[in-house]
Formats: C-alpha cells, sequence, structure tokens
C-alpha cells in the first residue's frame, strides 16, 4: 500500500511518477455542515475541461448534477448528494485520462453551494472540505488535499485542478474561492449556467 501525498493549497504532484500506469480514477469530493440555521445544505460538485486558452471549449466541457456524462466519455459524475451527510466521498467523479481529448490541457473541479444566496450560506459555514484521488484499479488513495480555510463570503471554489505539463498529468491544490456562485465561476471559464 503506497501512502497517501497530503497536499496545501498551491502545491501539486505529477500523478504519472507518483502512480505510473494510472489512467482510471476517482476524484472524491467530501464536506460537513457546519452549525447553520436549519435550512438545507447542499453542496455541488462539477467539473470543466477546458483548452490551451483556459477556456471551455463548448457547453458540452461542462460535467455537473444535471449533465452527469461528458461528451468524449472521459468524466463522469456519479450523482448529486443533496446533503453531505454521512462519512467519507459526498460526491465522487471518475475521471478517465486515455479519453481525455487532446485538445484538453486542464480539468477544473469546482464546488458550489446551492441556492446559496436565498438561504444566506457561504464556505464559511463547511467544514472538513476536501478531495482526493482514488486509483480506480488498485482502491488506493494517491492525493489528498484538506481545505482548512475560512471562506466567508465565497459560495463557490475550485478545490483543484488536473492538467496535462508535457507528457505527464499532475494535480494541483487550488482552493480558490469566488463570490457569486456558479454562475461568474463557470463564466471565467467561458460557460453560461
Amino acid at each position: 500500500m503506497t501512502q497517501t501525498i497530503s497536499l496545501t493549497k498551491g502545491q501539486n504532484i505529477s500523478l504519472t511518477k507518483e502512480a505510473p500506469g494510472l489512467t482510471l480514477m476517482a476524484i472524491g469530493l467530501g464536506w460537513d455542515a457546519n452549525a447553520f440555521d436549519g435550512n438545507e445544505f447542499d453542496l455541488d460538485a462539477s467539473v470543466i475541461m477546458l483548452g490551451a486558452d483556459g477556456k471551455a471549449r463548448s457547453g458540452d466541457d461542462f460535467i455537473f448534477y444535471s449533465k452527469l456524462t461528458s461528451a468524449c466519455g472521459a468524466i463522469v459524475h456519479t450523482g448529486d448528494n443533496t446533503t453531505g451527510e454521512g462519512d467519507g466521498d459526498d460526491e465522487t467523479i471518475v475521471v478517465d485520462l486515455t479519453k481525455i481529448p487532446a485538445d484538453v490541457q486542464k480539468v477544473v473541479f469546482p464546488v458550489s453551494i446551492y441556492k446559496a444566496k436565498q438561504r444566506s450560506q457561504n464556505f464559511g459555514l463547511v467544514n472538513n472540505a476536501f478531495i482526493r484521488i482514488v486509483n480506480q484499479t488498485s482502491s488506493e488513495e494517491i492525493t489528498r488535499y484538506d481545505l482548512t480555510e475560512d471562506y466567508s463570503v465565497e459560495t463557490s471554489m475550485i478545490f483543484a485542478e488536473l492538467y496535462r505539463h508535457g507528457e505527464e498529468w499532475k494535480f494541483k491544490a487550488v482552493g480558490q474561492g469566488f463570490a457569486g456562485g456558479l454562475g461568474p465561476l463557470a463564466a471565467s471559464f467561458g460557460v453560461s449556467v
């Protein structure tokens, strides 16, 4: 069993070097709701595939709870968890590196709070948020990033990104927050929600 590599904000690892032969992975995202006013608390993970210009090539590059599979079949969102209850991964995204089109340079993993404005919710009310990569073949966790900062105004965040670096695939812990929800975040990558 290999040792999980824990990342801090801004750090990256080479998946090609740390997990040679890795082609199929599960991206697990998890969180717990902090004390809140009794409203439901629903976080939604999504995926945006980006070209060399840092923008989605089309609306088909946006994968989320209403469109669970990318057109190329490389990315499959396994479904929406509307409560975040329970231990472990709350939402899982399966990525097949062999199916990602050659002109996709980066894959970002945003998480947004559903109806955040109406419910007066933000990431300051979220505890124990994380993103991790598990090798689907061996079921071993390769890397993990635990978000530890206080995000008191942000209603959506980019947890991490997967990107090409020459012949390698790398994974970077991002932890970048956005105010205004998923719409402004997606728009920054050329996707309208």
